[in-house]
């Protein structure tokens, strides 16, 4: 009997004294305990978010992306999800299920090793907020007595709103608001069954379970989670097998994406943020709301998007972007197929993709566990490397990385990525605020601003601000000006011969100003410039926000070979637009701190109003009709598709087809459409303005105006109708308009059809030769621009 008794006294002696060495641990430990600080005060790292005017998420910066909810906009099968992955007792027990920890602690004993916490949704809180997660006695000790003492100090529904905020469930997602958008592009509210077990499941161990890299691993935890549910009686048998086979489609591009497109806008919007308010700019919740609008952030995406498309169409497949050594891969083996596509990534709807068999007929390749055969049209655009006599390194074969696009019921086709660039940016031509911005064709691929930061030359699109500074030199648009053949030697040019020419080699003979800007004549523009002056020209430029250092004063300024950006042309031709007003483009229209007080606030000049007057209203007035006759019979005609008489604008195209141009408005949007390689390069033989650039830009209008009503300029005071021909009317300034009566002859109006010039920049120091000086020009009117109210 002693031998049982002896034994049986010294185990409950060694319980009592582990009982009393743990609580005298306790009491020892209680004291030191952490304030709850942290958890009554709740404030966790909130990312800054910039949106769009309408309350569209453009982008989010931060370390932690986390969007904090309510425990009651937390949807019911959601919370019982989680309750049954991770602690079923939740509602039940203290803080501690003991039951639970003396369940791991045997399987710890039995195993040898301390993989098993049973650590409940309470001591989870305890562990992110207050402790590592080092799988250790004394750490499980103070996460048992930091429940405890959570417990008495809040409810449950305060300690699970902690939780499903707080626990990071990968892709720098944290709190399971953000990881719905991450994994599935849904707010809470919008999540099934499937989908809620599969968040449920990541807490556990959010790298193992993450759908993105692993889908199957995924499944399998969500199936354990929706047979805990059934076993918790959350659901019956028939929801489960319902949500079982219900198959769940993650976001794609595997992550919550960017839809709008607004990247380029998000990172200006950063900027500013971090300039004002540093680091902490990305854990403060401080939100930035933009200018730009939804619907025209899309359209300007889609059109910028289809415009290079097309271009790139135009120049020919270039061959696969790489090659991988498959050689020893089998077809089915899509572990390591897919290891192989690891690292091509996606860009948007331009899909990487291996193939594995080609021929002038079929290819077949594998993307992700989908092997796809591409036949017909969607192999035209790169047959021509699907052929045998291809060179080798460009061919199509087994191993090539290629682009492919799905065309929904037109099956596949295959593409590439374009090596040109292209933007596009318009804004509110009264306030300059801007309504959309695309500032390249992938943000993701190049982060290089095209709108802000491409400093280009302008060509023909800077020839109207050359005929603006000449109606202040006593010209109107019934002016005469000789379109004949110029030579300027090297004696005048200060450097070699310069002989400038026309578009197609062609000259008119005398015609007007208008129809010289109408059909983009080179010559015009150069005799015009020569009779004003550059220096004047230069100096009047400024007037619409260029600077002038930057357009030497040379005759070839005439033909656009200074340096802007499109951000620059979209300001000046504003002033065309609004009637002679200097607006300033904004992106920002207010900062909201993470309390919600707004800190920033853009009170914009308005044009009419408080904006200050640079140019004529009646300068304005003649050059934007001007400028309307470009869309209805020059240069820019394709935009008659639009079915508009308010359009007015110019085409722009320089040396060797190297940039194109189009820049255009009606009275209350600008938009400017660029396109080109960043290491600036010949676009192809008949890449103008007109074919490459004002295709972006009419599709662009056509969504941004739909709604909009048509709208005419007023004609303002002080012009006078000036008859000439017997048939034809100008209108001039009326202290100018006798005399130009006298000087107009009579001049054909049959010319060929317009055109753009191949070389409209040519960078040569061309002195004036014949200065003129006929009328000061309509002064600034100066306005002290309204401060950003803080």
């Amino acid at each position: 009997m002693r031998w049982v008794f002896y034994p049986l006294a010294a185990l409950i002696v060694a319980v009592i004294l582990g009982v009393a060495t743990l609580g005298a641990m306790s009491a020892l430990a209680w004291p030191n305990l952490p304030s709850l600080e942290a958890l009554t005060d709740y404030r966790p790292k909130i990312p800054l978010r910039v949106y769009t005017a309408d309350g569209h998420l453009l982008g989010e910066f931060g370390e932690e992306r986390r969007a904090v909810v309510r425990i009651d906009e937390v949807p019911v099968e959601l919370k019982q999800a989680i309750l049954a992955a991770e602690d079923e007792r939740f509602y039940e027990h203290p803080g501690i299920d003991v039951i639970g920890i003396g369940r791991a602690a045997l399987a710890n004993v039995v195993s040898g090793a301390r993989g098993q916490g049973a650590s409940t949704i309470t001591m989870q809180v305890a562990r992110n907020f207050f402790l590592s997660r080092e799988k250790t006695y004394n750490r499980k000790l103070y996460e048992i007595l930091l429940a405890l003492k959570i417990e008495r100090s809040l409810t449950k529904d305060q300690i699970l709103e902690l939780y499903v905020n707080q626990i990071y469930l990968g892709q720098r997602a944290y709190g399971f608001s953000t990881a719905a958008r991450t994994y599935f592009g849904k707010s809470l509210q919008e999540l099934t069954l499937p989908e809620s077990a599969m968040l449920a499941g990541l807490p556990k161990a959010p790298s193992a379970y993450n759908p993105i890299a692993n889908l199957r691993r995924a499944t399998l935890r969500q199936q354990y989670v929706l047979r805990r549910m059934l076993e918790a009686g959350f659901i019956d048998q028939q929801t489960h097998d319902a949500a079982v086979n219900q198959e769940v489609e993650l976001a794609r591009g595997g992550a919550a994406k960017n839809e709008l497109r607004g990247d380029y806008v998000a990172e200006m919007a950063r900027q500013i943020a971090v300039e004002q308010f540093g680091e902490e700019a990305y854990e403060a919740g401080i939100r930035i709301v933009t200018t730009v609008t939804r619907d025209d952030q899309l359209a300007a995406y889609r059109a910028v998007r289809q415009g290079v498309l097309d271009y790139d169409r135009r120049r020919g497949y270039r061959g696969p972007e790489g090659f991988i050594d498959v050689e020893r891969v089998a077809n089915d083996d899509e572990e390591r197929l897919d290891e192989l596509l690891a690292d091509v990534q996606d860009h948007d709807d331009l899909l990487g993709a291996l193939v594995l068999n080609a021929s002038p007929k079929q290819v077949t390749v594998y993307r992700h566990g989908e092997t796809i055969k591409i036949s017909g049209n969607g192999l035209k655009f790169a047959a021509p490397m699907l052929n045998d006599r291809a060179p080798q390194t460009r061919r199509i074969r087994r191993g090539a990385i290629v682009r492919i696009r799905d065309l929904g019921e037109k099956g596949w086709e295959i593409l590439q990525l374009p090596e040109v660039e292209a933007s596009l940016v318009s804004l509110d031509a009264n306030t300059g605020a801007v309504r959309a911005l695309i500032g390249g064709f992938d943000f993701n691929r190049n982060k290089f601003n095209h709108v802000t930061q491409a400093v280009r030359q302008p060509g023909s699109s800077f020839k109207p601000f050359i005929y603006s500074a000449a109606l202040e030199r006593g010209f109107s648009p019934g002016s005469i000006e000789e379109d004949a053949p110029l030579f300027f030697p090297a004696g005048i040019t200060g450097s070699k011969d310069w002989e400038p020419k026309n578009y197609d080699g062609k000259y008119d003979g005398l015609m007007t100003l208008r129809d010289g800007l109408v059909r983009s004549k080179n010559m015009v523009s150069i005799r015009l410039l020569q009779a004003i002056t550059p220096e004047y020209a230069q100096d009047y430029i400024a007037r619409f926000g260029f600077e002038p250092a930057q357009h030497p004063p040379y005759l070839t300024m005439a033909l656009g070979a200074g340096s802007v950006t499109p951000w620059q042309m979209a300001s000046a031709y504003a002033v065309f637009a609004n009637g002679g007003y200097r607006v300033d483009p904004y992106v920002v229209k207010e900062i909201i701190d993470g309390r919600g007080n707004v800190v920033a606030k853009v009170d914009p000049p308005i044009a009419g109003e408080s904006a200050p007057r640079v140019i004529d209203p009646r300068n304005a007035w003649l050059m934007d009709s001007m400028m309307r006759d470009v869309v209805r019979r020059g240069t820019a005609t394709r935009a008659l598709v639009l079915k508009r008489g308010d359009l007015a604008g110019k085409t722009g195209t320089t040396n060797d087809y190297v940039d194109a141009w189009f820049t255009g408005y009606n009275p209350d949007l600008v938009a400017v459409s660029w396109i080109g390689y960043d290491q600036p390069r010949n676009l192809g033989r008949g890449e103008t303005g007109s074919a490459a650039a004002l295709p972006m830009w009419v599709n662009y209008m056509r969504a941004a105006l739909k709604d909009m009503p048509e709208k005419a300029q007023p004609r303002p005071d002080g012009l006078l109708e000036v008859q000439f021909d017997g048939a034809r009317a100008e209108y001039a300034y009326r202290e100018n308009a006798a005399s130009l009566a006298q000087q107009m002859p009579t001049v054909g109006n049959e010319f060929a059809p317009a055109g753009e010039a191949p070389e409209e920049a040519i960078p040569l120091p061309v002195q004036p030769s014949i200065p003129t000086v006929v009328a000061n020009p309509a002064p600034v009117v100066e306005r002290t621009p309204v401060p950003v109210k803080r």
